[in-house]
């Protein structure tokens, strides 16, 4: 090992090693030296040589068996990172978030990508499984309530989380909606329409959505003098005259449109429509919808930004009121 070079001796470790795999070509499972080998071939301490191996091992280029040792994975050694994403489920936004992160990621890096489907015990089973074996992992913990004690079990500096946030978060690197803040501005925002409604009615379902929109919500009825409600899920007996809905879910704002097209209610006029999160079809359904929404890209491209520079950041997403004619 050469002592002035500017390079840590377990980094020099990992070059010999990769070229060892790459030149001797190597056939996959193939043992590689054992530590005490390496230590004595190498006069680097066990430390040293643990930490190659182990770094190896999070970009996916070797891996371990427990009283065995370390094997080769894989011959890309030009992977510099191997990164762990866990999403909470595919939908419209997560793939535009997920395309965005892996074209700012760049080609040597390596993505798993993973959902826990809102599971608690499939959450933490996911992040057992993929503790020690990656470079970082980006997760989404949505609102599991084990889900802080699951990531305890990760090296804090390797963590990155997006989406939610939540005090006990704060010692982690984020890119974060903040539900509260976003829901409050945006109805602000258009409080003038809102206002030539009677009604603002918000269907909350409450059992993967953040509580913050509730909160947002009722921080904006209470600056107003409007009448508002808060419902689990409609009903079509809830589509009456001048009510402006603000709407969670897809399903809801497909079930208001069918309830209003029955009862001849015109959109804008007889009632209105504010819906979460922008896709390419609330652009045209009814000559097109308002939304609420963060920018996905926008989240991919911070977070692979803050990965590939390794930030430490809390980090609160842009979101905007797109408004539209159905308000």
């Amino acid at each position: 090992m050469k002592e002035d070079i500017g390079l840590p001796k377990y980094l020099q470790l990992v070059s010999i090693i990769e070229q060892s795999i790459k030149v001797a070509s190597k056939s996959y499972g193939e043992k590689l030296p054992s530590v005490a080998k390496s230590c004595r071939q190498h006069r680097v301490s066990r430390d040293t040589v643990l930490l190659a191996y182990e770094t190896l091992k999070k970009r996916g280029i070797v891996y371990s068996v427990i009283g065995k040792g370390y094997f080769v994975k894989s011959f890309q050694v030009e992977t510099q990172k191997r990164i762990f994403i866990l999403f909470d489920e595919l939908n419209a936004f997560k793939e535009a978030l997920y395309i965005s992160l892996l074209n700012n990621l760049g080609k040597h890096v390596v993505v798993d990508v993973f959902f826990h489907h809102f599971n608690d015990k499939v959450f933490q089973s996911l992040i057992e499984e993929a503790n020690g074996n990656y470079s970082n992992y980006v997760i989404m913990p949505s609102n599991l309530k084990n889900a802080p004690k699951a990531i305890e079990c990760l090296p804090k500096t390797e963590v990155f989380l997006l989406d939610q946030t939540r005090p006990v978060w704060k010692k982690y690197a984020s890119v974060f909606q903040d539900f509260e803040k976003d829901m409050y501005q945006s109805l602000k925002k258009v409080e003038y329409l809102i206002q030539k409604y009677s009604t603002i009615l918000l269907i909350y379902p409450g059992e993967k959505e953040p509580v913050g929109m509730v909160n947002g919500f009722l921080n904006f009825v209470n600056t107003t003098t409007i009448a508002y409600k808060i419902v689990s899920e409609f009903k079509p007996n809830l589509l009456q005259p001048s009510t402006v809905f603000v709407v969670v879910k897809d399903d809801d704002l497909v079930e208001i449109i069918e309830a209003a097209h029955a009862k001849h209610f015109k959109l804008k006029r007889d009632y209105g429509i504010i819906s979460y999160n922008d896709t390419s079809l609330k652009k045209i359904v009814e000559q097109g919808i308002t939304t609420i929404s963060t920018n996905f890209t926008t989240m991919g491209e911070t977070m692979a930004k803050m990965i590939l520079q390794q930030q430490n950041n809390q980090v609160h997403n842009p979101c905007d009121i797109i408004i539209r004619k159905s308000l």
